[in-house]
């Protein structure tokens, strides 16, 4: 049985196996690892603070893109989509129809 102990740095992780071997990842592998941890997915939602990217593709990558609601950027579009879209749609219904008269 392998065991790991993951310390994060600034841009690299230095994993420790059993074996007293060091291996480091950048933060594209980092990223990639995160993604696929199934702990980070919860009903299509991904949240991951360890993950530096912003949009990120959805679990099964062919249906697009989902946000990475562990960072801070990620809150914001997801806010900025909650309360955005409802205001434009109120917005745009107020506005007076033009029919030809």
């Amino acid at each position: 049985m392998m065991t790991r102990t993951v310390k994060v740095e600034a841009q690299s992780t230095r994993v420790l196996s059993t074996f007293d071997e060091e291996i480091t990842m950048d933060q594209k592998e980092i990223n990639q690892s995160e993604w696929k941890n199934p702990d980070n997915w919860s009903v299509g939602l991904y949240f991951s603070k360890k993950d530096s990217r912003t949009w990120v593709p959805k679990s099964i990558p062919w249906m697009g893109w989902t946000l990475n609601l562990g960072q801070r950027a990620g809150a914001m579009w997801m806010l900025g989509f909650l309360i955005g879209i409802p205001i434009f749609i109120i917005i745009i219904s107020t506005l007076p129809v033009a029919c030809g008269k």
